[in-house]
């Protein structure tokens, strides 16, 4: 069965891929679980608060240089804009790219149009969009409101590519669809496969796509010393970079939970392999990653000379740094697989990892091969003891590290660094998914954990002063109707 689909919508990942969003135990159980596809649990009883696919899929869209972006969707829908904006601009200036300004324009759905629809007033947005823009391509994103009225964006997709004379590309990522959020990623790569990527002209020996968030270019200027070029995508990419992506000589990915749709797809389709180990993070996936990489790109003997180079070189500082550090324990929140990629540093600098918390998990993948980072954990570092999927839910979250007590809390998003500092834990925030990748992330990250260390006192001052908002009751017992469990 092939892995592009031939509909309109990307299926989504609690179909496709058994993501489950609750679990409870060690990492063996859940890496064996997943292996036999018997884990349960999609959806939870009790929610506190979610996210959204919509905001996923806009993380990708709003960043297509040359593209332009049409939020079918109440006005309230596009409140992350702004915030959008700021990161473009900081970044490309930050990479050297020229600025990046973010061309969205919201549909602005109401009642009314709830009623007697909306399509006339789509077809006004992206005509707008083109004439303040003069964009080269448009994204439409649908939203829960488009989808439960039941708007065909298919059909006016197609009527103003016509019109407009460049592809106009429906982005099907209702937030009620799937409670799944990482479905808006593959709702917009499915998008970009559909209507944009274009059969390879030819193949570029030394050309290699890699999926990944918008942050820095740690991994540009590491490439370049085996004589690659890097095809980043899709934040701040061009669209030309995204049609000719099929003429790379490899995919590789940050990101397991970003990209091995389109990664998987562009193998199949397009005949461009995909680099089938874990990401960059920690010096054994460093080195396994940099062979794989020049094994498609005939570097091999450039690879093995970079490895021995790059392994001397930091073999004094990090011994320092596992001086200080031994003994430590970390607690990790993150999306899934980044998760087990940030897991992965820590046994390079002698840090214990007491528990992992994923946001989802995905007991299967898109294609066979693709990279198992759970499985690659626990040959890594052994089994983990505390390992939770649980979608950023508080009053469960703050009871695990309430029992665990670890010297250091991190988090890959900004809105849980308050969790640890309300119990007095010390708490990093990796927000950017480049900066630890390769042999000077693992120095960077061990500097950056003593430098967090260093403000338990602050941490143990805010607690003095946080009230949770939980009986104790709650905090004591067993409930497993309120974290899924008891599905």
């Amino acid at each position: 069965m092939s892995i592009l689909s031939e509909s309109p919508e990307v299926e989504v990942r609690e179909r496709r891929l058994l993501s489950i969003l609750s679990y409870e135990g060690d990492a063996e159980g859940l890496s064996a679980g997943s292996k036999a596809g018997r884990l349960g649990c999609p959806g939870r009883l009790y929610s506190q608060c979610s996210d959204c696919a919509e905001g996923c899929a806009e993380t990708m869209t709003y960043h297509v240089r040359g593209a332009a972006v049409v939020s079918h969707a109440p006005v309230g829908c596009g409140v992350n804009v702004s915030n959008h904006n700021i990161l473009g601009r900081a970044v490309s200036e930050a990479r050297g790219l020229p600025t990046h300004k973010v061309n969205m324009i919201s549909s602005n759905i109401v009642e009314h149009d709830t009623i007697y629809g909306a399509a006339e007033k789509l077809r006004r947005a992206v005509r707008e969009a083109d004439r303040r823009f003069g964009p080269r391509a448009i994204f439409i994103q649908a939203s829960c409101a488009s989808g439960i009225i039941g708007e065909n964006l298919e059909s006016v997709a197609s009527e103003m590519e016509e019109e407009l004379g460049y592809p106009v590309i429906p982005v099907y990522c209702e937030g009620f669809k799937s409670k799944i959020w990482s479905t808006g990623f593959d709702a917009v790569f499915h998008g970009l496969l559909r209507k944009l990527v274009q059969a390879p002209g030819g193949r570029e020996k030394d050309l290699v796509n890699i999926f990944n968030f918008e942050g820095s270019d740690q991994f540009i200027p590491f490439l370049h010393k085996l004589g690659l070029r890097v095809n980043y995508l899709v934040p701040l990419a061009s669209l030309e970079q995204l049609k000719t992506m099929s003429q790379a000589a490899c995919t590789a990915h940050i990101c397991e939970t970003l990209a091995t749709y389109i990664a998987g797809v562009l193998e199949e389709r397009f005949g461009v392999p995909e680099v089938k180990v874990p990401p960059p993070f920690g010096l054994n996936w460093t080195d396994a990653w940099l062979r794989e990489i020049a094994r498609y790109t005939g570097k091999e003997a450039e690879a093995e000379e970079l490895i021995k180079a790059e392994r001397r070189r930091i073999e004094e500082p990090l011994k320092k740094l596992r001086e200080q550090l031994r003994g430590r324990t970390i607690y990790v929140v993150s999306g899934d697989s980044f998760a087990h990629n940030l897991a992965n540093i820590y046994k390079d600098l002698g840090i214990e990892v007491i528990g992992l918390n994923t946001l989802h998990h995905d007991q299967r993948t898109d294609s066979p091969g693709q990279p198992d980072t759970l499985g690659e954990l626990i040959r890594s570092c052994g089994n983990i003891k505390n390992v939770t999927v649980c979608n950023k839910q508080p009053h469960q979250a703050i009871k695990i590290l309430l029992r665990l007590r670890p010297d250091l809390l991190i988090v890959r998003h900004m809105n849980l660094t308050t969790m640890g500092l309300k119990l007095g834990i010390p708490t990093l925030f990796e927000g950017d998914a480049n900066f630890s990748i390769g042999y000077d992330g693992v120095l960077k990250m061990g500097q950056r954990v003593i430098e967090a260390l260093a403000t338990k006192k602050l941490a143990e001052t805010i607690a003095g002063h946080a009230r949770l908002p939980y009986r104790q009751w709650w905090l004591d017992g067993e409930n497993p109707r309120y974290t899924g469990e008891e599905q």
